[in-house]
């Protein structure tokens, strides 16, 4: 038990460093509550379940190739910009609306898979902390116990999403519009930012 709790901690540690998806949890849970939050967090975590996969059948390699790469870069800059724009300018309906939104569940849990899985960091960080984890595990148990331990790792992400989205809900309780606004625009600028860091890697890909 203690060594299955480890790798719920591990999961937790995976999730926990701030990043474009954590930051597009935080506006979603303020701007639309817990359900919304929680559903981008999922859609993260999909796409983490995807690259484990690759990572456990050998085939992650096909993403080292430099074409793959730039794509990635790329498509992760278009995503992330678009959804920066698109939290920028929404941010003008905050003070008048600003626990209301139609926005659909689909497109929350959209938000989030196409964040992570066209982030070429995850890809790396995947292949870096769970494919050594995955080789140590292998030598030293067997495959049942291997699949026990990644399912482990999932439960922490799982753990975090709902931390995430019920800490970011919470704060809508308290916050004035005003805030609201300028949560969302520092947001929409964060994801900007990220953006353009994608952005700027594609190009050196492209040009090196």
């Amino acid at each position: 038990m203690s060594v299955f709790l480890g790798y719920v901690f591990l999961g937790l540690s995976l999730a926990a460093p701030i990043g474009p998806v954590n930051a597009a949890q935080l506006d979603k849970g303020i701007k639309s509550g817990f359900f919304h939050a929680w559903l981008v967090g999922l859609g993260a975590m999909t796409a983490d379940g995807i690259y484990m996969l690759a990572v456990f059948l050998g085939v992650v390699h096909f993403l080292e190739i430099p074409f793959m790469q730039t794509f990635l870069w790329s498509f992760g800059f278009f995503v992330l910009v678009y959804t920066g724009i698109e939290s920028l300018l929404s941010a003008g309906k905050m003070a008048s609306s600003a626990r209301k939104s139609d926005e659909s569940r689909s497109k929350s849990f959209l938000s989030g898979f196409l964040m992570s899985i066209s982030n070429p960091l995850t890809i790396l960080f995947w292949l870096g902390i769970y494919g050594s984890v995955l080789a140590k595990t292998a030598a030293e148990n067997n495959k049942i116990d291997v699949i026990i331990y990644s399912f482990a790792i999932i439960v922490g992400l799982l753990v975090w999403d709902v931390t995430m989205a019920s800490v970011a809900s919470s704060f809508r309780r308290f916050l004035t519009g005003k805030i609201l606004f300028l949560i969302s625009i520092l947001s929409g600028l964060s994801l900007i930012g990220f953006g353009l860091y994608f952005g700027i890697q594609a190009v050196r890909l492209l040009f090196q």
